[in-house]
């Protein structure tokens, strides 16, 4: 039996994006679920999917699936199928999702005018070839799904073909078109003429490829957006723990790290049964700022934590192995995450690669990677590759013992990060034009430099920053000359008169990486002879 004024209620409260109370009307409108029609049972299960209860979500949606097949209207039941099929996909269960999806496309294939969902049915498709890597048969099915929607006049099928074709064409390596197909769902979502799952789901994969693609500005912008779409609809539990886990990702860039903590908790909160995107971010964000500020126990649990989503995460884990002293680990796993990722993500490790290539000496690997990056920035212009692109140059020209080149790309790095707000990166480019203007023979700028560098790591509590900024200083005001800290702490090491297995063992190395940082001493100093390096250390002052 069906209650009508619960049932309008509940129909009111739907379109007026109230999902809880929308839920309570229809709860009360029939005795048994089953008893309402079958699109008032998807309307249901949609706002049960909203308040965050996906396991629900999908018995209702099922339930309007066997309703709609009652009726005779088969092509509303291949939408209602195709659903359950997502739902069971991204929350974990693929075998039942592709199960689903079996379904619906045999009853695609009997209806004389299937419509729109013969474009819906393809998307489930395209994402498994997406997630596959196989970007150029994920760009094929949802070119298609989105000829089928044009022709049918389906908002909610175009955007997810726009959607999908966006993100493939990144993954493809088409970074620039990929990212103008994503802004143009936006418009689509923005102007609302998408539903409200199509919507959330739109502003949680835009945001995340822009932060994979360093799109800051659009980054900044569609997560404001989001924030109000979330905020707008008061009872809304999906989406909304993405949300936050997009919010601690800013505010940890901007330098507003107890902020980004928070932010990281809430989405921790708010995680629901199958959100491996929100889990992800979640953990990941709060291990980030836990390595900034050197508790590197507390850092590893959630960068492990952040693992069970099935992403791996780097390069945050392969940078707290770098703090930790770890230069060859961290050289491992961040090589075996570059040289296993598909291009779009690959992008997103290259600075890493570049930090850590240098670190453990192999300025050839770390020169290919920034060269990778410098292309990246002349097809795309946006303030964060700039930055990125720069500095990584930077940081390989003044290994390589150019610092007068190494300053230059430098400081257009300084500005770019300025302009983009990160204080923590404008801090690290202090340190190395420090550097390179030390062995330029500008001792008074470079203390400026580091003394501004240690305001802001201070300001921000960056402690292994500021322990490293400390050595720097002390290797730098004893004549380190050329060599970076590293070398330097080699060279002292040598002078005493030791082997490069007990250099390594003191400095957590492994004696590949010695021999390689010894390599660079001798070509950086001039000289072809422990005993050489060893005087010029004298002479230096450096011991």
């Amino acid at each position: 039996m069906v209650a009508s004024t619960s049932l309008e209620q509940a129909r009111t409260a739907f379109a007026e994006r109230r999902w809880a109370d929308a839920v309570d009307a229809f709860e009360r409108a029939a005795d048994t679920p089953d008893a309402l029609p079958g699109d008032d049972l998807d309307r249901f299960s949609t706002a049960v999917d909203l308040v965050g209860h996906v396991d629900r979500a999908i018995e209702l949606c099922t339930l309007a699936h066997e309703a709609h097949l009652a009726a005779g209207r088969p092509d509303l039941a291949v939408r209602s199928a195709t659903w359950i099929s997502l739902e069971s996909i991204t929350s974990g269960n693929p075998a039942q999702g592709m199960g689903w999806l079996a379904r619906a496309r045999r009853l695609v294939e009997r209806l004389d005018e299937p419509g729109s969902v013969a474009g819906f049915v393809l998307i489930p498709e395209g994402l498994g070839a997406l997630y596959a890597g196989e970007a150029e048969r994920a760009l094929e099915l949802f070119r298609r799904a989105g000829e089928i929607a044009e022709r049918t006049g389906d908002p909610d099928v175009a955007a997810f073909a726009l959607l999908g074709g966006g993100q493939a064409t990144i993954m493809a390596g088409d970074t620039a078109n990929g990212v103008r197909m994503l802004d143009e769902v936006m418009v689509a979502v923005t102007a609302g003429e998408v539903g409200p799952v199509p919507s959330g789901i739109a502003y949680c994969a835009v945001i995340g490829y822009c932060h994979l693609t360093f799109e800051l500005q659009r980054a900044v912008e569609w997560t404001r957006a989001l924030d109000r779409w979330c905020r707008g609809q008061p009872s809304l539990v999906a989406f909304s723990g993405q949300c936050q886990a997009h919010r601690a990702e800013l505010f940890r860039l901007h330098g507003a790290w107890s902020d980004a903590m928070v932010a990281a908790e809430l989405a921790e909160q708010r995680l629901l049964a199958g959100d491996f995107g929100a889990a992800f971010g979640a953990h990941y964000q709060q291990a980030e700022v836990l390595r900034l500020r050197g508790e590197f126990a507390e850092a590893e649990a959630r960068y492990l934590r952040a693992a069970e989503s099935g992403w791996e995460p780097q390069p945050g884990l392969a940078l707290l192995r770098l703090d930790e002293g770890r230069a060859d680990l961290a050289q491992a796993l961040i090589r075996r995450s570059a040289e296993s990722a598909d291009p779009a993500t690959r992008c997103h490790l290259l600075p890493a690669l570049v930090r850590i290539e240098v670190a453990a000496g192999d300025l050839g690997a770390a020169r290919r990677a920034a060269d990778d990056l410098a292309a990246m920035e002349r097809s795309n212009a946006s303030v964060m590759l700039r930055a990125i692109a720069a500095f990584a140059d930077g940081e390989v020209l003044l290994a390589g013992g150019d610092p007068a080149g190494a300053f230059g790309r430098l400081r257009v790095a300084r500005e770019a990060w300025s302009e983009a707000g990160a204080p923590y990166e404008v801090g690290r480019c202090r340190v190395l034009m420090a550097r390179a203007r030390r062995v330029l023979g500008e001792d008074e700028a470079a203390e400026l430099e580091e003394e501004l560098a240690e305001a802001a790591f201070a300001e921000l509590g960056a402690v292994p920053a500021l322990a490293a900024l400390a050595r720097e200083r002390g290797a730098g005001g004893r004549g380190a000359g050329p060599l970076t800290g590293r070398e330097a702490e080699v060279l002292r090491l040598v002078a005493r008169g030791i082997t490069n297995r007990e250099i390594a063992a003191e400095l957590h190395l492994s004696e590949k990486t010695v021999a390689r940082h010894l390599s660079n001493i001798f070509a950086k100093l001039g000289v072809v002879s422990r005993a050489a390096a060893t005087a010029w250390a004298f002479e230096h002052r450096l011991v």
